[in-house]
């Protein structure tokens, strides 16, 4: 994957996240204040906890940082895969974004 195709990929990832940040916040009570600068989002829950999502251009990878690790995502061709084998972006972030929110959430591309 040349840089290009890589920034387009993930980009693409952060404005999905962007925006199912935005449909949670207008469809529930649970309120996510989701923060953006450059290559990373922040998402911030009701406690003061945090998920953080950010671009490492050079490795090609997108990282996530979460209360229950960090965790690094290569694009398999289809979609964005742990690098250690414990599964998709999105359901990951689903994941950990319903524990620390307390209640169900869903990410998707």
């Amino acid at each position: 994957m040349t840089d290009t195709e890589f920034m387009d990929r993930a980009e693409a990832v952060l404005r999905a996240i962007e925006a199912s940040c935005d449909r949670i916040n207008e469809t529930s009570d649970v309120d996510i204040d989701n923060q953006r600068v450059g290559g990373m989002v922040t998402l911030v829950f009701r406690d003061r906890s945090q998920i953080v999502v950010n671009l490492q251009k050079p490795l090609h990878e997108i990282w996530l940082a979460a209360r229950s690790g960090g965790y690094h995502y290569k694009f398999d061709g289809r979609q964005w895969q742990d690098t250690k084998g414990q599964g998709e972006f999105f359901a990951s972030l689903s994941r950990d974004a319903s524990a620390q929110a307390g209640t169900a959430l869903r990410f998707a591309a």
